[in-house]
């Protein structure tokens, strides 16, 4: 199953993994040990977030060190973009709307 950056992102614990390994490079024992869900459960955030390329697995001796690549969060980050710019369009159409009621509410009360 081929899984996108919204998907590994609606999840709190998987959004907690990436900001822990935003900050140091650690092996899947050491993500682990910060959580309080089992270890396979981290196994499987993890997996998700390697399927979406958000974390990048590599084995070194004995263990398994997982690292953040935060370059394919640019992908959300253009997504809300779109909207940012939409909302603020929206807002600064509503303020000269509000601007101009003001202005004839003191036309009006000026000509009394």
């Amino acid at each position: 199953m081929r899984r996108d950056v919204f998907q590994a992102i609606a999840d709190p614990n998987r959004r907690a993994i990436l900001g822990l390994l935003a900050n140091q490079k650690l092996t899947l024992n050491g993500v682990a040990e910060k959580f309080e869900i089992s270890r396979p459960a981290i196994s499987k955030h993890i997996k998700i977030l390697a399927e979406c390329g958000l974390v990048d697995i590599q084995q070194q001796g004995r263990e398994r060190y997982c690292e953040v690549r935060l370059e394919r969060l640019n992908e959300v980050s253009d997504w809300v973009e779109q909207y940012r710019k939409l909302w603020e369009a929206k807002l600064d159409a509503l303020e000269i709307y509000l601007s101009e009621l003001q202005a004839k509410e003191k036309n009006h009360e000026g000509k009394e």
